[in-house]
């Protein structure tokens, strides 16, 4: 693994070093500029960035070291079992020599690799250079040494703030090649080096000027996209200089204040009009103003010692900003203009002009209000058909049942009177005080809406009504924008998002075989409720709250109310048996079919199979390649579990999955956005297409202000429109906490990979082959022990069985679903303890998941000692400590009290549960003051599950029957060891 560093080197440019894991981690050289001994070398380095080995070239850093070798970075993980002792000693700086390579461009971050600090900081001053070429926030400019073309940043208002947070930023790592060095003209110059590559990338190609030059600006022109240095006259190089100087004044400035405005409202200034002021500000400190009576008329030394002239400084920003707002014209005929006086039609201007004057730089403090302005607009108000105080009927419920209506106009959810109305009417200007608000009146557009009132009220369907609401594309005759809709009954729930709330509690029928807790009876009643009314559902609770549960329960609920179609459920591979057998646990009588496997039923054969079952599970992938297939088939429902799987709407598998026929939809996952609002709309758009109109106008209704802007209104109207057919809840609710039990155990189902099989069926095949040949006693026994051994190595992972260190990445079943567990476990901000009994795995797999995690992974084991063990639980007890703990069984087993951890994660089941147990209770014990949710993973189809029916059988008689280890095992005869060892056929994922 390696650990990739950062670096800001003394010749402007940014660079990447790393450290790598499986090099040794001490070194005898005396040398000044020895060899780092284990920093990767030039051809891993290069090859992990995609690069030629000739990129590299060696630099010499200063690193805190020891007297026998440097000392290794606190990201670097090292293999637990081959790292040695580690170095002691007085800690210095030291001169190293490590092969580093030029980071140009903004590439993509190598997979496989961890992150540094310093690294992660180069990465943002190459995308902080990005974003300003991309914005244009570049000049061209002469080197002021010599005759050399460049182009470099403008740094101005907020990107003046952000190049200041960088400077203040810079881990000390990064500029380790000469420590004595200004941090800020460090990274100052790394960012004007990454603009100049970056610029020049662009205009690859592109000639500036004639291919003779005659004169010096002409050669300047052509080294701006061609060789950097060009020959020039010295006279004429002073005056060119001299002119791109006056010209970038200009244009703008990188001065450490800016000119600020500030709109005035009448009662803040206890005067009659409103008022502009005119300030400096800080960029780096935003907080601190001056006002301009001060520049003018104070002798400010601190204000003085920030910029020479501010008096000048503020009379040129305002002739700037004239241009983008003229009102500021008649400002500049004052001696000394530090406010203009304005009416309301001009606090308007002003207002509308407040983005251009922030987009160039300047600072802009408008009121509060006009950010969360209460909008004048439309109210709908409806009222159900049915007798106040009664029940809904099941004819009065749904999105054709009829509701009476009427219009109003209202401020923000404040209905309007008519003497209100009135002198809205008779204000002749766009900024009027209502109710001790501020509005913003459109006479025109409130002329129109004044005359839609007089249609009065009328009746409309529910569905028109969520169409009014925003949660389908808006209606755009609409001549005022529809500020609240409000109605009661179910609609009202439904609107509002008190669906889950306010809905009587349903029952499963009583042969259901679970007992719901009473979030899921709500979660229930709100499946059902949408279900009834044709609304696709997204139920995205937390893992481990119960969600195949959930739905079980509603397929229970709708066939106990009559015979139906079936539900075709789609899910990854790695959970099909769990869907299997949770669905035989909890719901027996129903039929349960799985289409998967080249012997997958088709044509009439697949039309019968449906047609006599009531669940349908396949999977994503056969989904997509059975399209056609499935799309000929009519569902009752169509449901995706782990519904992230769909959150890219241009594959194959999203396109396939919208386009299968059902009544209703449901979405289950406990992430409905891992990166990008995108993926929402994906998951939306299956379960209730269109609800959130084309992508295209999601995009740029929601993720475009959401993602980059931070758009909080966006964010809200999103919010409305998805709350109705999105049920979230979350471990850390307190309502749901209290429902939870202290500790709640799942088995986690895994397949084999095709890989994974083979050596399975070998090695059980050498056993049974060599067992005939043994007489019954220790030799039989040995050799049963061995192949339990092996077979469990095998469904770990094949390099674990190998021991060859081959490649980790994707090739077990079990890693795979470790890595989607520790994803949910990380995001939520919650602390994992991984258990196995095999220490080689745990030394395989910390390198591999801290890389994979970019996170610090602790391991105990056999080898470590009392001080290093107590080390690591005390800081994995600390809040800011790792979030990671894998433990070898029998070292962390018993002694340790780790209530940090909610999640207890069985890697590798041993065959005593008590064992098990007590290695959970590292957890689940006095001090803990969360719910702990224990999973063991077990092979589907293999040794490991059928050894894990037998204990839960059993489990009461553990002790007794089973055993404290796995000695009861060899005892079978040989036939139940085939029959305990075969492979069957769904052990083997896609």
């Amino acid at each position: 693994m390696l650990v990739l560093h950062g670096l800001c080197t003394t010749d402007g440019v940014l660079a990447l070093w790393a450290e790598d894991s499986g090099l040794p981690a001490r070194s005898d050289s005396t040398r000044r500029d020895a060899p780092h001994p284990f920093a990767a070398t030039a051809e891993t380095l290069t090859a992990a960035l995609g690069l030629e080995p000739l990129k590299a070239t060696t630099r010499a850093l200063l690193l805190p070291s020891f007297s026998s070798g440097p000392m290794a970075s606190p990201e670097l993980v090292r293999d637990p079992l081959t790292a040695g002792r580690a170095p002691r000693g007085k800690v210095q700086l030291r001169q190293w020599g490590v092969p580093a390579v030029r980071l140009h461009g903004t590439p993509e971050r190598p997979a496989e690799t961890r992150l540094s600090d310093s690294a992660r900081f180069v990465f943002d001053v190459a995308g902080f250079a990005a974003d300003l070429v991309e914005r244009g926030r570049v000049l061209p400019a002469v080197a002021p040494d010599q005759p050399r073309a460049r182009w470099i940043p403008v740094l101005s208002g907020t990107d003046s703030a952000r190049f200041a947070a960088l400077q203040a930023a810079m881990p000390p790592a990064c500029r380790c090649e000469e420590i004595a060095g200004d941090p800020g003209e460090l990274v100052r110059a790394a960012l004007t080096t990454a603009v100049d590559e970056q610029v020049r990338d662009r205009l690859e190609g592109v000639a500036l000027a004639p291919q003779r030059q005659r004169t010096t600006a002409e050669a300047w022109l052509a080294a701006l996209t061609g060789e950097p240095t060009f020959d020039a006259d010295p006279v004429e190089l002073y005056e060119l200089r001299e002119q791109l100087d006056r010209w970038r004044t200009s244009a703008g400035n990188e001065s450490p204040v800016r000119t600020c405005f500030r709109l005035r409202s009448p009662e803040q200034r206890d005067e009659e009009e409103w008022a502009v002021e005119f300030l400096l500000q800080a960029v780096d400190e935003p907080s601190v103003l001056v006002p301009a009576q001060q520049v003018w008329f104070a002798d400010d030394g601190v204000l003085r010692r920030w910029i020479p002239a501010p008096q000048e400084h503020l009379l040129a920003d305002l002739g700037r900003a004239s241009k983008l707002h003229p009102d500021l014209d008649e400002a500049l005929r004052g001696q000394h203009p530090s406010e203009l006086e304005v009416g309301a039609e001009g606090a308007y201007r002003f207002l509308t002009a407040a983005p251009a004057l922030a987009q160039a730089g300047f600072g802009v403090l408008l009121p509060s209000w006009w950010q969360q302005t209460t909008k004048l607009g439309l109210k709908l108000t409806t009222k159900s058909r049915g007798t106040a105080g009664t029940v809904a009927k099941e004819s009065e419920i749904g999105l054709k049942s009829i509701v009476d209506y009427k219009w109003e106009l209202a401020l923000g959810e404040d209905t309007l009177t008519d003497a209100e109305l009135a002198e809205l009417a008779r204000a002749k200007v766009p900024l009027v005080k209502v109710r001790g608000q501020w509005v913003q009146v459109d006479q025109k557009r409130l002329a129109a809406g004044l005359a839609f009132l007089k249609r009065g009220g009328g009746q409309m369907t529910a569905a028109e009504v969520m169409l009014h609401s925003g949660l389908t594309e808006a209606d755009e005759s609409l001549p005022l924008p529809l500020v609240d809709v409000e109605a009661d009954g179910w609609l009202g729930d439904l609107l509002t998002g008190r669906a889950d709330e306010q809905l009587e509690p349903v029952d499963p029928p009583e042969n259901f075989g679970a007992r719901l807790r009473p979030y899921q009876q709500r979660g229930l009643a709100w499946l059902a409720f949408l279900d009834k009314i044709g609304l696709g559902a997204c139920l995205a609770d937390d893992m481990g709250l119960g969600k195949t549960v959930q739905l079980l329960a509603l397929e229970a609920l709708n066939r106990a109310q009559g015979k139906r179609p079936p539900t075709l459920l789609i899910c990854p591979m790695s959970v099909v048996g769990n869907w299997q057998r949770e669905a035989a646990r909890f719901t027996p009588e129903l039929k349960v079919h799985v289409h998967h496997g080249a012997d997958r039923l088709d044509g009439d054969a697949l039309r019968e199979a449906v047609e006599s079952n009531d669940l349908i599970l396949t999977t994503y992938s056969l989904a997509a390649r059975d399209a056609d297939a499935l799309g000929d088939l009519v569902f009752d429902r169509v449901v995706l579990d782990e519904a992230q799987n769909i959150k890219n709407s241009a594959t194959r598998q999203s396109q396939a999955v919208r386009q299968l026929k059902a009544r209703h939809r449901v979405a289950l996952t406990g992430t409905p956005v891992e990166n990008r609002l995108a993926e929402l709309w994906s998951i939306m758009d299956f379960a209730n297409p269109g609800v959130l109109g084309t992508v295209n106008t999601f995009r740029a209704r929601y993720a475009v202000p959401v993602e980059r802007h931070n758009d909080q209104d966006a964010a809200a109207r999103l919010r409305k429109i998805t709350n109705p057919f999105v049920l979230r809840r979350v471990k850390t609710d307190p309502r749901i906490i209290s429902d939870l039990p202290d500790k709640v155990e799942m088995r986690q189902l895994c397949n084999l990979t095709p890989e994974q099989a083979s050596l399975y069926q070998a090695v059980v095949n050498d056993m049974l082959e060599k067992i005939e040949e043994v007489d019954e006693g220790i030799e039989r026994r040995g050799l049963v022990l061995a192949t339990m051994s092996k077979l469990k190595q095998v469904c770990n992972h094949p390099a674990h069985f190998l021991g060859d260190g081959s490649r980790v990445a994707g090739r077990s079943g079990k890693l795979a679903r470790l890595e989607e567990v520790l994803e949910e476990v990380l995001a939520e901000g919650d602390k994992a303890l991984c258990f196995t009994q095999f220490t080689e795995f745990g030394s395989m797999l910390v390198p591999y998941l801290a890389a994979r995690f970019d996170t610090e992974v602790l391991f105990l084991h056999g080898g470590t000692s009392k001080a290093s063990r107590d080390r690591m639980v005390e800081r994995f007890q600390d809040k800011r400590g790792p979030s990671l703990f894998l433990l070898s069984l029998k070292a962390g087993g018993t002694g340790l009290n780790l209530t940090a951890a909610n999640h207890v994660i069985h890697l590798d089941r041993w065959w005593n549960p008590a064992v098990e147990d007590q290695a959970t209770d590292r957890a689940f014990r006095i001090g803990q003051q969360r719910n702990v949710q224990v999973r063991k993973f077990v092979c589907i189809g293999t040794l490991e599950e059928r050894i894990d029916t037998m204990i839960e059988e059993k489990r009461a008689l553990a002790q007794l029957v089973v055993g404290a280890g796995e000695n009861w095992l060899t005892e079978l005869s040989t036939a139940q060891l085939r029959d305990l060892l075969s492979l069957s056929g769904e052990a083997v994922g896609e």
